[in-house]
């Protein structure tokens, strides 16, 4: 099935990794494409060489991309992410693939919303895809099997509290 994470509450990718864990836990292969991100000190990178099974791969800088004026950088990772996922249903090897945070990409026009619709379309039957990110257009929100949206209603950061180590990265 084709899974969409999607609002702009906290938990996509969180939600994301924590199906990422019940799956290896049944002795699923799971591979987590992290689109626009590139940091390597971040806990669920760093989770990536630990266990068994699980691969990560990232495709964005450490820095953040602005959203009103994306680097070519930008466009060129976010490229080779969707060719990499194209390779990933091709060849079958997993049973999980997360792209997170791919609706952002798409937000920010990093990506076509026509190239994931056509991934979505190749994904095996045998394959859970799983696309995470604020955003997401309702083209994919349509052909996706399972759509949540996370939605805040509170969240610590509006009342100055910055991003905790292990919680928020």
């Amino acid at each position: 099935m084709i899974q969409v994470y999607t609002g702009e509450g906290k938990g996509k990718t969180t939600a994301a990794f924590g199906l990422a864990l019940r799956a290896l836990g049944n002795g699923k292969k799971v591979v987590i494409l992290q689109f626009m991100k590139g940091r390597k000190d971040v806990g669920e990178f760093k989770m990536g060489t630990k266990i068994q099974g699980l691969e990560i791969h990232q495709f964005g800088r450490p820095e953040f991309v602005d959203p009103m004026n994306p680097l070519p950088i930008d466009f060129e990772l976010a490229k080779e992410g969707l060719k990499f996922a194209q390779r990933v249903l091709k060849e079958r090897k997993h049973d999980l693939l997360i792209l997170d945070e791919v609706n952002v990409a798409l937000k920010f026009g990093l990506l076509k919303t026509v190239d994931i619709l056509a991934l979505m379309k190749s994904a095996p039957k045998t394959m859970e895809v799983v696309l995470t990110g604020r955003g997401a257009p309702k083209e994919v929100i349509e052909k996706a099997d399972l759509v949540t949206e996370m939605k805040e209603v509170s969240h610590p950061f509006e009342s100055g509290v910055p991003a905790r180590e292990g919680v928020e990265f």
